[in-house]
């Protein structure tokens, strides 16, 4: 009796999320049926795996990788076929390879078992992140996680990569800052930025939210152990691997202009003739500008932002300003932009362009060589349409939180009386230091 009890009050918090576990649930199975004429066989033509708009990276990879009969930072193979992924994303590779080659001899039929276990991983991740998403919601903004659960672009870009790990992660991290539980928020942002490198940009949002409140001892804390966590997993590797493991570090460095970047359509029109170099320098120099002007919109707001804001704002600016801009990388952005402003208008446009991206960067491609089907491909004039949809639909967004942030009676979050749902030791803090503040001193 005295276990039933206790489990009542758990019960009760955790029947509200289980609608929004089945939409989740609901949408990875959609991903994966969406997948399925590569699944069946499609793989084999390039064509057919473009003009049914189903490719994906883990089936080749794992052949490209060898993950078949080498661990992936471990393996005496080139430099430039070790696993170009940080650690927790290789080992996650490492582990359902183990399990694919234990059910099956054929190495066609362990990539195809590679791919269905990731699937489903992938899956339960997006489930996980999800529910909680809605928890970071709140209970009033609840239902507001449905957008990462079957926005169309997540639902198309769900298997591409192995995004969704990290998406979890963050979500997680997200949640415990919310819940005042900073070591548990450390170590979820150290396993997230050791899975994919983008929640680097959650930090700088932390800090200057701590700037402005002067709640310097959670941050701190939360640093250490997000620090703590990244060294204990990634240590190992240094040592024992150190090819392997900087692998990642070598090939973001010295990658070129690629797919979906606006410095690509730069390159592409000769405005001016880019080089990888240029362009490294250029974006870093950018992603600069616009996280400085980032900060003095949080230092200078009349009321602190919220932490959901200027985190979108921060991995925005990363995106916009990146070397590459992959299909999948919407996977980042949808539960923060609708942290950040949940009104349904700017996400159903900005909807609409990462679909219409989403398609034409595999027509695109079929019209690239080596395959130069005209006849089923788009050109680049087409092709730079779609690029710049994403990125202006982006600053709309963009635009209207910090339309929101400089005044707040706009912000539909705190509209309902919320202060900052997420924003744990700083929800309802009092500010320590502001710009504003220190010219009138």
């Amino acid at each position: 009796m005295t276990t039933l009890l206790a489990r009542g009050p758990f019960l009760a918090r955790a029947v509200p999320y289980l609608p929004l576990g089945l939409f989740a649930a609901l949408g990875a199975t959609l991903a994966y049926l969406m997948r399925l004429p590569c699944r069946n066989g499609g793989w084999n033509d390039q064509v057919s795996t473009y003009t049914n708009f189903c490719y994906t990276d883990i089936y080749p990879l794992y052949f490209d990788r060898q993950l078949a009969f080498q661990s992936p930072y471990f393996a005496d193979v080139p430099f430039d076929k070790h696993v170009e992924y940080p650690v927790v994303l290789g080992e996650v590779m490492q582990v359902v390879a183990w399990i694919a080659r234990w059910l099956e001899r054929d190495v066609v039929g362990q990539a195809v078992r590679f791919y269905d276990i990731t699937v489903v991983l992938m899956g339960l991740c997006l489930v996980v992140g999800v529910v909680l998403m809605a928890a970071v919601a709140g209970p009033a903004r609840r239902w507001d996680a449905l957008w990462y659960a079957l926005a169309p672009a997540v639902v198309l870009a769900a298997y591409i990569n192995w995004d969704l790990v990290a998406g979890a992660l963050s979500m997680g991290m997200l949640l415990a800052w919310a819940r005042r539980r900073q070591e548990l928020a450390g170590v979820l942002l150290g396993l997230a930025i050791a899975t994919k490198f983008y929640p680097l940009m959650f930090i700088g949002a932390l800090f200057l939210l701590t700037w402005r409140t002067g709640r310097w001892q959670p941050f701190l804390v939360t640093m250490g152990w997000t620090a703590g966590t990244w060294v204990a997993v990634n240590l190992p590797f240094m040592v024992f691997a150190w090819d392997g493991w900087r692998r990642f570090y070598v090939f973001s460095q010295e990658r070129g202009v690629d797919w979906g970047s606006p410095w690509l359509f730069f390159q592409n029109k000769g405005w001016p003739v880019l080089g990888s170099g240029d362009v490294s320098t250029l974006g870093m120099v950018s992603l600069a500008l616009l996280c400085l002007g980032i900060a003095v919109l949080t230092l200078t707001a009349p009321r602190r932002p919220r932490l959901a804001q200027i985190c979108f704002l921060a991995l925005a600016a990363f995106m916009m300003t990146n070397k590459v801009w992959s299909p999948q990388f919407v996977l980042w952005l949808v539960p923060l932009a609708v942290l950040a402003r949940p009104n349904w208008k700017p996400l159903a446009l900005w909807q609409v362009a990462e679909v219409w991206y989403f398609f034409a960067i595999w027509l695109y491609l079929l019209n690239q060589p080596p395959l130069s089907r005209t006849d089923l491909g788009i050109g680049d004039d087409t092709y730079f349409t779609a690029v710049w949809g994403r990125i202006i639909t982006i600053a709309i967004m963009m635009a209207f939180v910090v339309r929101d942030i400089l005044r707040p009676e706009k912000d539909l979050v705190r509209q309902g009386g919320v202060d900052d749902q997420i924003g744990g030791v700083f929800d309802e803090a009092p500010d320590r230091f502001t710009l504003r503040s220190l010219v009138t001193r």
